[in-house]
């Protein structure tokens, strides 16, 4: 999940006790107590999953559930209820909630939800609450892909000819390479532009938990199901559903999955009627899935049946000056984000970008220029600023004494020092027009860097540039100030 903002509509200690176990985590909880209340939350931060109790003074979360009716894109919203009961359940449930749960909270539950894509169409900044139906902005041609290299080229013609069809795609490729964001593309030049997109990963859920989410479950079909849930395929009925990272789904399952491509049905679990689905399947892997078939992994049928139409994304370092088209691109996407001077990226940035090898893809190239473009202070951007571990730049020496003689920093603003990896949204209002000492940046990107792969140092490192070793070092530097950011 790309949004790590949660929104509670609910009574503050609700959330008190699993509140330190999210924040760990690096997710940014906003809380509210009726509609005026989530819309300002809403047009501010876009979050990515609204838990809300049934009744609250000033508040009725049938209003909120006529709203998100309405609008395919509005985040989903989870009733969460200190007394409920079926009928309650099945009635909040037909008015479009995802799910209904019983408190007590439970932070690991909620955690499994985060790991996944919730929503399809992010809501946009402008949305509004209160009476009035939101109004969402939504492209005519779906994700700008930016690249001119033959090699994008040749993806970019065979996408744009299979959009509008029915027919499976199996988009492949190495991590970073813009998967799910061609899968947005396709679904965007389809005929069913209007109907839903819904994106899951396969990799983030245990086997039971995938299947009910996939296939939606009846009441009573295991402990805690005490109501009727749709699942994924019925959800995206009449539009697109993304199964990402599907080379992690489990061979069960996998025989399950081939029964809906093959025969446009499935069962939800505990259910004993058939239910036909009316659903175009993309799929998406970094592996190779020809080799994960011979190990006994994968399953040859659904290969087949997925590989229908096959779209392999090029690795960033086989696309040539397309590094510097997209580098100037993020450039300007963060210089408007961020609200910053606009900056050029000088020759010896520019010869530098295009002798890295970026491992990580154009998902670490972006980072990269967010990174670059903080640091840039309104200047143009410098192979200094892609804060690198090199000889040139000592912020990242594997000694964690190495600045030991610097001299003493003056004292940074109150608004930075300390931030969490998940207070890193108010990161555009702290900015402003100051100076942020490069050290504190420094701090504040690392953590980002955490955020934005769930805590995976060997990830996060490979985003940052730098050995895991050196990002240890660095974590246990800020431990030691009492500024810890993991």
């Amino acid at each position: 999940m790309s949004n790590r903002q949660l929104l509670f509509i609910t009574p503050p200690q609700a959330v008190t006790g699993i509140f330190p176990q999210l924040k760990d985590a690096g997710l940014e909880i906003s809380l509210a107590e009726n509609l005026k209340g989530a819309a300002q939350v809403i047009r501010k931060g876009s979050p990515a999953i609204i838990f809300a109790r049934p009744q609250m003074p000033d508040f009725r979360v049938e209003d909120l559930l006529s709203v998100s009716s309405q609008n395919p894109g509005f985040p989903p919203v989870i009733i969460v209820a200190d007394k409920g009961s079926p009928e309650e359940a099945e009635r909040l449930l037909s008015l479009g909630a995802r799910d209904y749960w019983l408190e007590p909270l439970d932070a690991d539950k909620i955690l499994s939800l985060t790991r996944e894509p919730a929503r399809a169409i992010p809501v946009p900044q402008a949305s509004t609450l209160g009476g009035h139906k939101p109004e969402y902005e939504k492209s005519a041609t779906g994700p700008k892909i930016v690249g001119r290299n033959p090699a994008i080229a040749r993806v970019m013609k065979l996408a744009r000819q299979v959009a509008p069809s029915k027919a499976t795609v199996l988009i492949t490729g190495e991590s970073g390479t813009g998967k799910e964001m061609f899968a947005r593309y396709l679904h965007a030049q389809s005929r069913r532009v209007n109907g839903p997109f819904v994106a899951v990963n396969c990799a983030a859920l245990p086997e039971h938990l995938l299947e009910s989410e996939l296939f939606g479950h009846e009441k009573g079909a295991f402990t805690g199901a005490i109501a009727r849930k749709l699942g994924k395929f019925e959800l995206a009925s009449g539009g697109t559903i993304l199964l990402d990272e599907i080379s992690e789904m489990d061979l069960a399952l996998q025989a399950k999955l081939l029964r809906v491509l093959q025969e446009g049905e499935i069962d939800r679990v505990g259910g004993s009627e058939t239910v036909d689905v009316d659903v175009r399947v993309l799929a998406t892997t970094n592996r190779d899935l020809e080799d994960w078939v011979k190990q006994g992994k994968f399953r040859q049928d659904l290969y087949f049946r997925l590989n229908v139409i096959p779209l392999r994304l090029p690795s960033l370092r086989d696309r040539g000056n397309d590094v510097l088209e997209l580098a100037r691109f993020f450039v300007d996407m963060y210089v408007k984000e961020y609200e910053l001077p606009t900056v050029g990226i000088s020759p010896e940035a520019e010869i530098w970008l295009k002798e890295y090898s970026f491992p990580g893809n154009v998902r670490e190239l972006q980072n990269l220029m967010e990174r670059a473009v903080l640091l840039a202070n309104g200047q143009d951007i410098a192979p200094a600023h892609f804060l690198l571990e090199n000889d040139d730049w000592p912020l990242f020496e594997d000694d964690p004494n190495a600045a030991a003689d610097e001299p003493a920093q003056e004292e940074e603003p109150a608004s930075i020092i300390g931030q969490k990896v998940g207070d890193l949204a108010a990161l555009p209002e702290t900015l402003g027009g100051s100076v942020i000492p490069l050290h504190e940046m420094e701090r504040i990107m690392i953590a980002k860097g955490l955020a934005q792969t769930s805590g995976n140092r060997t990830q996060a490192a490979e985003l940052l540039g730098i050995s895991v070793r050196t990002l240890r070092n660095k974590l246990n530097e800020y431990r030691a100030q009492g500024t810890p950011v993991d």
